[in-house]
């Protein structure tokens, strides 16, 4: 499922994640294709932890928390290693994006989140 993601009048293609498999694999092997921008992850705690296990490019990180960015983490660096440095963070959803997206886009902690289909 695809959605649209509004920050700072800027608009993402943005690929929905629901399932535990699909939250597990995430960015593993993959790079933003054009199909999308983002990843939105639907998580069923308020507290979590990401890492960059076999990813293959950086990746912005971004913690939602009641409709506004709560904490992000940039530029995080691909891992290959089994002990990857983690990215914790609290919020009912978390976005993933290209490295360095939320510089270009001056996304900062704080900005209100919008949805759309």
């Amino acid at each position: 499922m695809y959605i649209q993601t509004h920050i700072n009048q800027h608009t993402f293609k943005t690929k929905v994640l629901r399932s535990p498999r699909e939250i597990k694999m995430g960015m593993m092997g993959k790079k933003f294709d054009g199909k999308f921008d983002a990843l939105l992850f639907v998580m069923k705690t308020q507290e979590s932890s990401f890492w960059m296990k076999n990813c293959i490019i950086p990746l912005d990180v971004i913690f939602v928390k009641n409709g506004k960015i709560n904490k992000i983490y940039r530029n995080c660096p691909p891992c290959v290693i089994n002990e990857c440095k983690t990215y914790p963070g609290k919020g009912e959803l978390v976005i993933e994006m290209l490295g360095g997206t939320c510089s270009a886009f001056n996304i900062k902690r704080g900005a209100k989140i919008e949805f759309s289909t």
